[in-house]
């Protein structure tokens, strides 16, 4: 089969398109025919080793594991003697270790079943983003109903599902963004959005119970000054602020500055194995509360393209890999 490998970290240029043997599932796992599978920033962190500390667990020369891609969609080719939930033919999408591959084994509590109503693309594009801002408003952000929720990076993967998340909570909801995705924000149910082209959010005399932050681009004190006097600010990443800790500096350093006042600042690291989570997304892709916006299709073969796109930070919502033997959107 084929499967995009990495030896060496370093630029896109690193990944390959291979040849390596398929897969067989494990006990708790089914091996799924991959249709799509989409890119997240962790794909291009682990394919730069980058933050450095990144490398204690992925290698500290090269990579362990060469394989890249988590979010999957696809057909279940087979399954492991204790799985009792899927059969082969199923169509499904979750998370994994080595989704851009035409065969991948995931854990039966990491997949739920697809919607009929969304394509093997839009399914690929959910989890890894949509657990991200799910769990960042509802766990870590204690979002609640009538809330004022301020949305930083709202046109990006993370983004746009937060927006809809927020909006499903009952929550007022701003967004911000660049000019040209002013209409394609306020188009996912945002009460206001704010171009930062031309305005600075921290600014503004408006105060939000949860801010969910995508981007980092601002300091700890002008972020505080537009939260409420118990407000919370949910950090997903940030600027690169060095080699060893990278986005996390920034992110670690709020966090432990918001130990000593009422608002707090707490980071976000998805939970890609609560099932729970992922069949509630499920429920809200098939009820359509939930539509997930993929910017970009490329081939599997092209998947060094693909990350060099999601690297560049202008992509609106997700990049998608199509496997061959998937269909574009």
């Amino acid at each position: 089969m084929k499967a995009i490998v990495y030896h060496d970290y370093g630029p896109p240029e690193v990944l390959r398109c291979v040849e390596i043997e398929k897969p067989a599932p494990r006990e708790h796992e089914a091996l799924i025919r991959v249709r799509a599978a989409s890119a997240n920033p962790i794909d291009w962190h682990f394919m730069r080793g980058m933050p450095r500390l990144l490398r204690l667990g992925a290698g500290l020369s090269r990579p362990r594991n060469p394989r890249l891609g988590i979010d999957v969609a696809g057909e279940v080719e087979s399954v492991g003697v204790s799985v009792t939930r899927f059969k082969p033919g199923d169509e499904v999408f979750g998370a994994c270790r080595g989704a851009f591959a035409e065969y991948v084994c995931a854990a039966e509590r990491a997949l739920v079943a697809k919607p009929a109503e969304v394509s093997f693309e839009q399914a690929a594009a959910t989890p890894i983003a949509a657990l991200t801002a799910l769990q960042g408003l509802r766990d870590k952000g204690r979002i609640r109903s009538g809330q004022s929720v301020l949305i930083n990076g709202a046109a990006g993967g993370v983004g746009t599902f937060a927006v809809q998340l927020a909006k499903s909570f009952h929550a007022e909801v701003t967004g911000v963004c660049s000019t040209r995705n002013v209409g394609f924000v306020r188009s996912l149910g945002a009460d206001r959005v704010v171009d930062y082209t031309h305005e600075d959010f921290t600014h503004r005399p408006t105060r939000y119970d949860v801010i969910l932050d995508c981007v980092g681009n601002h300091s700890f004190s002008a972020r505080r000054r537009v939260l409420t006097p118990t407000g919370v600010c949910v950090m997903v990443g940030g600027p690169n602020e060095g080699q060893w800790l990278g986005p996390m500096a920034g992110v670690l350093k709020a966090a432990l500055l918001s130990r000593f006042t009422r608002q707090k600042f707490v980071m976000i690291l998805a939970q890609l194995g609560k099932n729970e989570d992922l069949s509630l997304l499920r429920d809200l892709l098939r009820t359509r509360q939930v539509t997930p916006v993929v910017d970009r299709c490329y081939p599997l073969h092209e998947a060094a393209a693909a990350i060099r796109y999601l690297e560049a930070g202008h992509a609106r919502g997700k990049v998608v890999l199509v496997v061959a033997n998937g269909s574009p959107a």
